[in-house]
């Protein structure tokens, strides 16, 4: 499993969610995500539909959308939705 992470630098969430993005990336070490400034990657927020931000888009092996959140997020339920979905 691979996570997207769209936000952008002027988003008041982005920037709570990074450090628990940090957070959690410790914690699970084999998680991989990628973060993407949502002004700076408009074909991306295209091609996934993507209308609010922060926007968190998890996809399997095959790059198929598995779950998607939008907005602040809490921690343990990121990490379960995470530990439920990483072999996907």
């Amino acid at each position: 499993m691979k996570i997207l992470k769209i936000g952008a630098l002027w988003c008041k969430e982005c920037l709570v969610m990074k450090p628990m993005w940090g957070e959690i990336e410790a914690e699970i070490p084999d998680l991989k995500t990628e973060y993407f400034e949502s002004d700076e990657n408009p074909e991306l927020l295209e091609k996934y539909g993507v209308k609010d931000i922060p926007t968190f888009l998890f996809l399997d092996k095959d790059e198929k959308e598995i779950a998607r959140l939008s907005g602040l997020q809490n921690k343990e339920e990121l990490i379960k939705l995470i530990k439920e979905n990483i072999e996907k």
